[in-house]
């Protein structure tokens, strides 16, 4: 920076642009809070059809993200100008001083251009009386004092000016066509997350040099800034994506059986390396845009550590789906890299795909503690299970879906696998309770429809369910229990068993639906999330119906016969697939459908929450969101149930047998739904002040639930063979 630019620059006009974009951050701010309340609310309460079902709702909820990205944006441009500014008069006034102060001592500052200036002693008249130079010496220092002084000022001041204008670049290059998210209180902390990253990356390009202690370091500055997207990318970009996998690669070869502490460190590492990485796939930037596209490009580099005595390494897909398993990574990019490496999983044949990608690596090993990664759709699935946009978009086609189902007999991806189908039939990123599930999309409908297709088929798709698939399978059944209810009532049950899907008829086939039922029974988790999943959306109805008797123009007492009789149905289709004889054999015991029921029922609490069973009243019923997160009193009850289920509450006037707690008695299971719905109906009146008979409502419900198991067996026996 020239010195009579810092002295005589016109930060009024910068003053001017902060003003302005404190301005446009406050607007921007009004504008989220509309769309997020507005446009989007409205949007996802909103019975939706056809293309609007998924072109429209999708690009209203981005538009609302955008608004929200448009106003971070634009409040760390605001922060950083300021702040900008704010520092550069500091250190014009700091110049200004030092050359007054110097003035005083006859010394005179000179600016020569290009970031260059002298200082220069002015004549006096008693320099020439001092024969001995002292007066010079002295004279001189004070010279170099000063220049020194002005030299450190100019150089904090282009420091300011070089970094702002740097950091501002790079933000608004993160996004070509949006806005980005990163979030900053000042110029000083943006500069400080480039350098971080520029240092992570000199360190990554040279792994052999970096001991325990420097991956540890490496490891906590990852750690803090993996979520922001200006590190992200400028660590990525500068490693470059060959650097980045090779990376990876030497480290997985320099710690392979890592033990204790060091194994903690790895796992960490690859957490935080993988988090980095997913968050940079999200810029718009051209070195990044080259970076995704090279990085594909490497899929079947052939990557070995420089000291690696063996010949063979690990693919780039391997290495790359490594890094997948944690965070969410940008949809375009996982659809590109999913499209292609399906595309060889899909050429090498169900059974071929174990010697595609296992087959001659004996001595890889990717992932610290979780398998090897020599199989890359297990990564890449985990990376699909965090993006349902992604997850929808892999299993759109049938054959692709039947195909990798089918690798499941030869692979062990079966757990994997089913996590991704739940990200794509549910529209819920898996484990994440901080979001709402959206409604079921005609393609969700569609892709759930041939799963059950798929399961139901005779002579091994109930296998399926032994492959690691059940515990998914199970969650899947609680998200559908809504088209699940009206597929087995038939047409005209929609007043009844309310959901804002968008196809809430798309599950067509009732055999496929109990054979799918049935089968998933004998897996102890998949039993587990049936039940749970069975009892939230039966409280949640009669909580619904009981309240609002607006929703449904006929009796209440037909009300509570369906929900009742539906209850009855879907929970006797489970107890009579376990009392037949050959799947009784199946099922490992209570000890173990036990424990899974509480693990289950732990995270199911969080189902009532993020609305994960799509138990809402769509608009044409009144419009309010049902379950904890549409306020008031709803979802209360169906809290109550999974309490009841948890805490094993005692039956009245049966043995003494926990709620649910035997897996293999058909009776005991007949009267745990039934007391179940009865309790429900029964907490409705109660918390609500309902004049209702409690013993005429307790009894038609029971009565409902028994005609419901009788007819489950019918059901059964027209769609199975059973012993």
């Amino acid at each position: 920076m020239d010195l009579d630019a810092l002295r005589h620059g016109n930060f009024a006009k910068l003053g001017e642009a902060v003003t302005d974009w404190e301005q446009m951050t406050e607007k921007l701010a009004d504008l989220q809070k509309d769309a997020e309340t507005n446009l989007k609310a409205k949007a996802h309460k909103a019975k939706w059809a056809g293309a609007n079902a998924t072109v429209s709702r999708e690009f209203i909820t981005k538009t609302a993200a955008e608004f929200a990205d448009a106003h971070t944006q634009a409040d760390s441009i605001t922060k950083i100008l300021s702040d900008t500014r704010g520092e550069l008069i500091g250190y014009r006034t700091q110049v200004n001083d030092a050359i007054a102060r110097g003035a005083k001592q006859s010394l005179t500052v000179i600016d020569t251009g290009e970031g260059s200036f002298t200082v220069t002693r002015n004549t006096r008249p008693d320099w020439a009386s001092d024969p001995s130079g002292k007066t010079d010496a002295v004279d001189q220092k004070a010279v170099d004092d000063l220049r020194n002084e002005i030299q450190g000022i100019l150089s904090k001041a282009t420091e300011s000016d070089n970094s702002a204008a740097k950091v501002l670049t790079l933000l608004v290059d993160q996004a070509k066509y949006g806005f980005a998210d990163a979030s900053y209180p000042d110029r000083d902390s943006a500069a400080k997350v480039v350098a971080a990253a520029e240092k992570l990356a000199r360190m990554a390009k040279n792994p052999a040099d970096m001991t325990l202690e420097d991956i540890a370091d490496f490891n906590r500055t990852m750690e803090l800034y993996n979520g922001d997207s200006l590190f992200a990318e400028q660590f990525a970009t500068r490693l470059g994506p060959k650097g980045t996998l090779q990376f990876w690669t030497e480290m997985t070869h320099a710690h392979a059986g890592a033990r204790d502490s060091e194994l903690d460190t790895m796992k960490s590492l690859q957490n935080n390396l993988s988090l980095t990485l997913a968050t940079a796939s999200f810029s718009d930037s051209d070195a990044m845009q080259d970076w995704k596209k090279d990085l594909i490009a490497e899929r079947n580099t052939n990557f070995r550590a420089a000291d690696s005595f063996s010949p063979v390494g690990a693919l780039g897909s391997q290495v790359i789906s490594s890094l997948m398993r944690q965070g969410q990574y940008d949809t375009e990019f996982l659809d590109d890299y999913r499209e292609k490496v399906f595309k060889a999983d899909k050429a090498a044949g169900d059974a071929g795909t174990h010697d595609l990608w296992v087959k001659g690596y004996d001595t890889l090993d990717l992932v610290f503690g979780d398998g090897n990664g020599r199989d890359p759709l297990e990564g890449l699935f985990e990376g699909l299970s965090h993006n349902p946009e992604a997850a929808t978009h892999a299993f759109e086609s049938k054959s692709d879906l039947d195909h990798m189902l089918g690798t499941t007999v030869y692979t062990e991806r079966g757990e994997s696998l089913g996590r991704a189908l739940e990200a794509a039939t549910t529209g819920a990123v898996v484990g994440d309770t901080s979001q709402l599930a959206p409604p079921h999309s005609e393609t969700q409908v569609r892709i759930m429809r041939h799963i059950m297709e798929a399961v139901a088929q005779p002579g091994g798709g109930a296998d399926l369910v032994s492959k690691g698939l059940g515990d998914s399978f199970g969650n899947m059944a609680a998200s559908y229990m809504p088209e699940i209810s009206q597929t087995l009532s038939g047409h005209g049950a929609e007043s009844i068993f309310l959901t804002n899907s968008d196809d809430p008829d798309g599950l067509e086939k009732i055999p496929n639906v109990v054979r799918f039922l049935s089968a998933v029974s004998t897996d102890p988790e998949g039993r587990a999330g049936i039940i749970l999943g069975e009892s939230i959306y039966t409280s949640t109805l009669l909580e619904s119906h009981l309240t609002d008797p607006a929703l449904f123009d006929g009796s209440q007492t037909q009300v509570l016969a369906d929900i009742g009789k539906n209850a009855g149905t879907i929970e006797g289709i489970v107890a009579h697939s376990l009392a037949d004889e050959e799947v009784r054999s199946a099922v490992k015991g209570e000890t173990e459908y036990n424990d899974a029921l509480k693990t289950k029922g732990d995270f199911a609490k969080t189902w009532i929450a993020i609305g994960l069973a799509n138990v809402s009243v769509p608009e044409a019923y009144g419009g309010a969101a049902m379950g904890a997160v549409g306020g008031g009193m709803l979802g209360a009850v169906a809290g109550l149930a999974v309490d009841r289920v948890l805490e094993g509450q005692k039956l009245e006037g049966a043995k003494d047998e926990a709620l649910y707690a035997s897996a293999m008695d058909f009776y005991d299971s007949r009267d745990s739904v039934s007391q179940q719905a009865q309790w429900a109906a029964q907490d409705t009146i109660d918390r609500n002040g309902l004049s209702l008979p409690e013993q005429g409502t307790s009894d038609l419900v029971r009565e409902a639930v028994n005609q419901g198991y009788d007819a489950s067996s019918e059901l059964l026996t027209r769609t199975k063979e059973r012993p």
